[in-house]
């Protein structure tokens, strides 16, 4: 079985919004990662439910409501306790607010970086670059599509 996490790339300004986990996190405790969180159960069958606990995850750990989600990709881990997760990225391409770390059982801070600095940054995951490189690239044809 396993846990299913969604993710929010979230762009502004030619920079990525990113999180600092707070160090209370049981899984990257500490470490910049995008910002989300884990689809609970429902009682009964549903739609959207990665769309909707998105967009939950957002407001109540930086304080921001998105819209516009594209699907960017989804991996799976193992967390440092054992449980297996499935992770789904969405760029989102629209967003009212400005991020503040809301819920400090879980953010410390919220900082912004451009896709460079990420990608040059040593001490950033290798599946974090990847997601930030695929967002990118999806925001770029998104962009050119909506140029023509």
């Amino acid at each position: 079985m396993f846990a299913v996490n969604v993710e929010a790339a979230i762009f502004k300004e030619d920079k990525w919004l990113l999180i600092r986990r707070s160090e209370k996190e049981e899984h990257a405790g500490g470490c910049l990662s995008l910002v989300g969180g884990q689809v609970d159960k429902e009682s009964a069958a549903s739609s959207d439910i990665l769309e909707r606990t998105l967009i939950r995850e957002v407001d109540e750990e930086i304080g921001i409501e998105v819209s516009n989600l594209s699907y960017v990709n989804s991996s799976s881990f193992i967390t440092d306790s054992g449980i297996h997760v499935v992770d789904i990225v969405f760029l989102c391409k629209g967003f009212v607010g400005e991020a503040f770390a809301k819920s400090s059982d879980e953010v410390d801070e919220v900082v912004w970086m451009t896709t460079q600095e990420i990608l040059n940054h040593a001490d950033l995951p290798v599946y974090l670059k990847e997601n930030i490189k695929l967002a990118d690239r999806l925001k770029s044809e998104h962009l050119a599509s909506s140029r023509t």
